[in-house]
Parts: structure tokens; C-alpha cells; sequence
């Protein structure tokens, strides 16, 4: 009983220190949301280079709030007719570690 209780523990602290780790990595948030399935770091794939958006908002206090409503509800327009879906699943705390590091690219 005592070596069951001690795998789950084991076990749980385990899952807790990957997710942490995850979440830390904003690398790994953007392949865990699939982010770089239309996206890149440094050239236009369906939508818009990383770096390119970070040149955009360059400047803009309010960047950061902007980009995490307009990654939550999707949207189309500002790079092009190509609809980005809504990611209303992401949670805050990530989307908002994936949306300071797309803004620090350079």
C-alpha cells in the first residue's frame, strides 16, 4: 500500500513539473496549440511571421491585450483574407506566455 501511495505521488509531481515546464517554454505552448501549423518565427507561412507581428505592435502598450483577444476569437483582415479560427480552448495564463514571446522576436 505505502509503495502504491508513493508511485502516485511519484507520478503526480512528475505531471505537475512537465506542465510546468510546458508552460514555460512558449516554443512548446505554440506546437501544444498548433500554433505553428500557419505560423513561423521568422517567415509567413498561412499567417503572418512572428517576427513580423512583433515589428507591428513595436511600440504599442496595449499590444499584448490586443493580440491575446484577437488570438481568443479568431478573426480575419488585418494580414490578409485568411481567417485565423478562434482559440477560446487556450487558456489565459498560456496565451498569454505565447503572445510575449511572439512580441519579443525580433
Amino acid at each position: 500500500m505505502k509503495a502504491r501511495v508513493a508511485f502516485l505521488l511519484a507520478a503526480t509531481v512528475l505531471a505537475a513539473s512537465s506542465q510546468a515546464f510546458a508552460a514555460s517554454d512558449p516554443k512548446a505552448l505554440a506546437q501544444k496549440y498548433n500554433c505553428l501549423t500557419c505560423h513561423s518565427v521568422d517567415k509567413k507561412v498561412v499567417g503572418p511571421a512572428y517576427k513580423d507581428v512583433a515589428a507591428k505592435y513595436k511600440g504599442d502598450k496595449g499590444a499584448e491585450a490586443k493580440l491575446m483577444a484577437k488570438v481568443k476569437a479568431g478573426g480575419a483582415g488585418v494580414w490578409g483574407q485568411v481567417p485565423m479560427p478562434p482559440n477560446a480552448a487556450v487558456p489565459d495564463a498560456d496565451l498569454k506566455v505565447l503572445v510575449q514571446w511572439v512580441l519579443s522576436q525580433k
